[in-house]
């Protein structure tokens, strides 16, 4: 039971009360999968527990397609690939990155799965620092898709895509782009409630192998990450602790060509945000008023995060 009354379920379900109580009395059974799945999405039901053949479909419209782990199983060197082609499709992912924060990922997501399948395509014919490039570009495209389909709520294909990404990274020897994938797994393990485990995860995306070393960069979001997990933990000083350190690493990169390509974002405005949301993870409503209102005008390229940054502030500024 959900403990919700049948006029709170009208606008999560999209459906009339006289209907929910039709269904819940039992004189009416659900035999349409677009209704069974406006209720399941409403409600927040796994999609496994849904019992809807028909979505089967679109689901392999998001799961990762076999034939990628297939072409990638053994690397050889047989051909040429065309490594100018690999640079451009890196070029156009990262101008889809930006793109998703303006318009969301779902209107972009076939055409990199399409770009996904060129670069697998080449991986077989690749060998040494070309392999290891195509890689790592694959292991990208790869942690795109899981982070659009986070946003979708579709999770059990959100952390197959991620598994395809960190396997791709350890392959190509890609450390930074590794412990990212590792960070993003701990950001999705926070927002499931469970600060513990997101923030073992997370110390784990700070860590390098023996004799390699992290970017700043890496280093810093994987930083404040565990310090989000810390702060929902009731650990505040460790997460204030751990906010200073990333936003000393995140300041260490200012020019972007220092920065992975999935952190094109971190300039020293994204990194007294991210201190703004310690704070406020941490109720230091004061402090976190100020850094938010100081780094607004900052975004007003950014609508999505503009709106969302702005209700923070007022919300911080309420509580102060």
């Amino acid at each position: 039971m959900t403990g919700l009354s049948q006029r709170e379920l009208e606008p999560l379900v999209g459906m009339a009360q006289p209907y929910i109580s039709v269904i819940e009395r039992g004189n009416k059974q659900i035999t349409s999968a677009e209704v069974i799945d406006r209720i399941t999405r409403g409600l927040n039901v796994p999609e496994e527990l849904g019992g809807v053949p028909a979505r089967e479909q679109d689901l392999s419209e998001w799961m990762p397609p076999p034939e990628l782990r297939e072409r990638i199983a053994h690397a050889h060197t047989t051909g040429s690939p065309d490594v100018r082609t690999a640079d451009w499709i890196s070029e156009v992912l990262a101008t889809y990155r930006r793109a998703e924060d303006q318009v969301g990922g779902r209107e972009l997501w076939s055409v990199v799965r399409s770009q996904l399948d060129s670069v697998t395509r080449s991986i077989p014919d690749a060998s040494g620092a070309t392999a290891d490039k195509l890689l790592t570009l694959a292991g990208e495209h790869a942690h795109w898709l899981s982070w659009v389909a986070a946003q979708e709520g579709r999770m059990g294909v959100a952390l197959s895509w991620l598994d395809l990404a960190q396997g791709w990274a350890s392959e190509a020897g890609a450390y930074d782009l590794s412990s990212w994938v590792t960070r993003v797994r701990s950001h999705y393990v926070l927002t499931h409630n469970d600060p513990l485990r997101a923030m073992r995860i997370a110390e784990g995306a700070r860590i390098a192998p023996p004799g390699r070393s992290l970017s700043p960069a890496a280093e810093a979001i994987a930083a404040h990450t565990q310090g989000m997990a810390a702060a929902a933990a009731g650990e505040r000083d460790r997460a204030r602790q751990l906010s200073d350190q990333a936003y000393e690493l995140a300041l260490r990169v200012p020019d972007p060509g220092e920065r992975p390509g999935w952190l094109y974002w971190l300039d020293p405005v994204r990194a007294q945000l991210q201190r703004a949301d310690m704070a406020y993870a941490v109720r230091d409503w004061s402090d976190a008023a100020a850094l938010y209102g100081a780094s607004l005008s900052d975004l007003e390229g950014y609508p999505r995060d503009h709106a969302y940054y702005s209700a923070r502030y007022d919300d911080a500024r309420s509580r102060a």
